[in-house]
């Protein structure tokens, strides 16, 4: 026996009472930030076609059905990046944040999805969605100018540059931040409240599901009108605002209260299902780590 503490996820039981009464007393179970940062490879499903009724038809008759996949390669290569950076962050902080018994309340999992978002948001978020939002507009305007996604990366920052990809950081980092402190609470909240007093009480996978469609439900309720923000602040009419302030300022004066919940039905459905297939996923990825790559 090494006497060190055996790695595993935080939503993730020990493989057995005798593993956990074999850990020292007091010492935590951690989960290694590098098997967070492999695990956290997102599956990018229902990300673009999410668009209802009239808009689809739309899209469809002006761009043909690949109009509705306009903008996924942006999309695909910040999603990988985005959420190693979120689980591995995440991790990371629970590890030093747990108390003596290994258990993260929820409070504390609040804090952590904080900091894994606010890092996510200025690490990649900001960036890659700023590019996303430039590239989806252009391409669905009469006359597009970026005959590609590097090409359209390239133009950006020729013609404004760094500072053009990071447009809107300050309600990148308030969504991104507010929105993984939210997921990760109800997460936390939700496991702690299964497992009761049983640490070692199974989580199969369609239980992690439907926590995980809670979560996202949850969040998409919390933070829409902060996308709503960030989108309009990361657009090619981003120069019409001064700030993030007076964007909000100025579609409440201008669209009223409701124009913040703009696409709340569709983000709905398709968030729950995606944050629903990304912590299964994580967790089962978690698992095969903890088999191949030992870090006790």
């Amino acid at each position: 026996m090494s006497g060190q503490p055996r790695f595993v996820s935080p939503f993730h039981r020990p493989r057995c009472l005798a593993a956990a009464a074999a850990a020292p007393a007091g010492k935590a179970k951690f989960t290694h930030p590098g098997k967070a940062i492999l695990a956290g490879k997102e599956v990018c499903v229902l990300s673009s076609p999410s668009r209802p009724g009239d808009c689809v038809k739309q899209t469809v008759n002006s761009h043909g059905v690949r109009g509705l996949y306009r903008g996924l390669s942006s999309l695909l290569y910040g999603s990988i990046p985005k959420a190693a950076v979120r689980f591995g962050v995440f991790e990371f902080l629970s590890n030093k944040m747990r108390d003596e018994t290994g258990k993260l309340d929820s409070k504390r999992g609040f804090l952590c999805g904080l900091g894994a978002g606010v890092a996510e948001a200025v690490v990649v978020v900001c960036p890659m969605e700023t590019v996303k939002v430039k590239f989806i507009h252009d391409q669905t305007s009469a006359n597009p100018k970026y005959r590609g996604f590097f090409h359209g990366v390239r133009e950006i920052v020729r013609t404004e540059g760094l500072k053009g990809t990071y447009q809107g950081l300050t309600a990148t980092v308030l969504k991104q931040g507010s929105n993984q402190a939210i997921r990760f609470y109800v997460m936390t909240s939700l496991r702690n409240w299964y497992k009761g007093d049983n640490p070692d009480k199974a989580i199969n996978p369609l239980i992690t599901g439907t926590f995980g469609a809670f979560a996202g439900a949850a969040s998409v309720f919390g933070n829409t009108p902060l996308d709503v923000i960030k989108t309009r602040m990361q657009g090619l009419e981003a120069h019409k605002y001064k700030s993030t302030l007076d964007c909000a300022v100025k579609i409440m004066k201008h669209e009223g209260p409701k124009a913040f919940y703009k696409g709340t039905v569709p983000r709905l459905g398709r968030v729950c299902m995606d944050v629903a297939i990304v912590f299964i996923i994580y967790e089962e990825v978690v698992k095969v780590l903890n088999v191949v790559w030992k870090t006790d």
